[in-house]
């Protein structure tokens, strides 16, 4: 498995508490439900998947 990433996210304090009853309610970390909607959302544009392309193509 790869190295995750590490960044600093600012959110206004409501998003976040959204986000926070949303993992809870799914028992999930808010990093981690952050992450899966990220996924999501690139996998429905079509965009995760190049993603995963060009970093095995960096690996080769």
């Amino acid at each position: 498995m790869s190295e995750k990433k590490k960044f600093l996210l600012r959110i206004d304090e409501s998003v976040y508490a959204a986000l926070e009853k949303w993992a809870a309610d799914e028992f999930r970390s808010i990093n981690a439900q952050i992450e899966f909607l990220l996924i999501d959302n690139l996998k429905k544009a079509g965009r995760y998947k190049k993603l995963i392309d060009q970093e095995k193509d960096k690996n080769e």
